[in-house]
């Protein structure tokens, strides 16, 4: 195995220009993130944030500090309302389970969409064996949830339900405050968790203005270090911890806090935000330069998800019809192109994305899609090499399996 790695680093030898689109999976963090972060491995707030040392009241500071900036940039009303986990997945997992477990005589029914990303889907999943039960709405053919099917699904017994703000695959902005009106109209005790984390520093987010009881952010979706997120917990809502162990300066997540991770993290926040406008129009600009550029040089193709502005600023999820994505992903990172193939959860499992399947992929549409992410560090010239070398490996490809065109 590692000598196939070796043979394929090899073979990207000589490489003059790269461009990096798989911000979904992971991010290049930029050297202001960097610079932030370095001081507190070894030269300041480096002790365990519990202890009556100089260390420990550095550390304790910094985390407060850091708490703050990202719980203003989110719109909380207190920095004790953000609580610091591992990742997305951990705070997805503390969201569902925490919450569910703290209302367990108040209903057993959880409501989710169809497409929301595997670390709700599964938990959901989980807590069957607890005895609740998911009833998943339908979306339509652009990944919008259905809000009339969400009215028919929730009652008195529905406990949670959990949205995505911006679908993290096909960039669909959902119309969340409109759901969570119709959710608390139906059961006012029913509580509200969105998956935030391809909203935040995305479009304007902010709890107060939606809101929601729980939201989930992360830091590598905004270009900040992996191994570090956060969830959202509204004043007077009740969550249980779900791991055991030592408490530090966050009460719902056991285990010594990770500081540098946790500045780079409010770091990263602050440059998201800083001209925000500005940014989210340019990454539109590339956005849509990009998807226009493709359907107009490539034959056979089809957007997944909405266009305009019911679509995520940075978000570009194309189906190669008769081309299988990852050998289109491999193709491309010989060029210096890197892209993602289907959802970052499912791609070894060689399964379709349910949520290209959920809004009306075929098995192979699904299996021949591209999930690509503009930042705001991409140039118009990172964009025009990608256009100039796609067409050139989607022929490729189409050329070797002999599928050039369409049943």
């Amino acid at each position: 195995m590692v000598e196939n790695v070796k043979e394929l680093l090899r073979a990207h030898e000589g490489i003059k220009r790269e461009v990096y689109l798989d911000i979904e999976n992971s991010s290049v963090v930029p050297q202001e993130v960097i610079d932030a972060m370095l001081p507190y491995y070894n030269k300041r707030a480096y002790g365990n944030p519990t202890l009556t040392h100089k260390p420990g009241w550095e550390a304790f500071e910094t985390i407060m500090e850091s708490a703050q900036k990202i719980a203003n940039f989110l719109g909380c009303k207190t920095l004790e309302e953000i609580n610091f986990t591992p990742g997305e997945t951990e705070a997805n997992n503390l969201a569902l389970m925490g919450t569910l477990f703290s209302m367990r005589n108040k209903g057993k029914k959880i409501v989710i969409s169809e497409i929301e990303p595997i670390s709700v889907l599964h938990v959901t999943e989980m807590l069957q064996k607890y005895g609740f039960t998911t009833n998943k709405v339908p979306v339509d053919s652009e990944g919008f949830v259905n809000l009339e099917k969400l009215k028919e699904t929730v009652d008195k017994e529905t406990a949670l339900v959990s949205l995505s703000a911006v679908n993290h695959e096909i960039g669909t902005i959902q119309p969340i405050k409109e759901a969570l009106e119709i959710v608390k109209d139906k059961n006012a005790e029913t509580l509200f968790h969105t998956d935030a984390s391809d909203a935040y520093g995305k479009i304007p987010f902010n709890v107060q203005h939606y809101d929601v009881d729980l939201a989930t952010i992360s830091s590598y979706k905004i270009l900040g270090p992996r191994g570090i997120g956060a969830l959202y917990v509204k004043e007077g809502v009740n969550v249980e911890k779900i791991l055991e162990g030592q408490i530090g300066t966050q009460k719902l997540w056991p285990g010594v806090e990770n500081t540098p991770l946790i500045v780079g993290f409010s770091k990263a926040s602050e440059l998201a935000f800083e001209n925000f406008e500005e940014n989210m129009t340019h990454m539109r600009n590339l956005r849509d330069k990009l998807i226009n550029g493709i359907v107009g040089k490539i034959p056979d193709v089809k957007l997944n998800g909405p266009k305009g502005g019911k679509r995520a600023s940075d978000n570009v999820n194309i189906s190669f019809l008769r081309c299988e994505g990852e050998a289109l992903t491999i193709e491309l990172s010989l060029s210096g192109v890197y892209v993602s193939s289907g959802s970052a959860c499912t791609r070894r499992l060689l399964q379709p994305s349910h949520v290209l399947v959920a809004i009306g992929r075929k098995f192979d549409e699904a299996h021949g899609s591209i999930l690509m992410k503009v930042t705001r560090y991409h140039t118009e010239e990172d964009i025009n090499y990608v256009l100039d070398v796609l067409p050139r490996a989607v022929e490729r490809i189409r050329g070797i399996t002999g599928a050039t065109g369409v049943e």
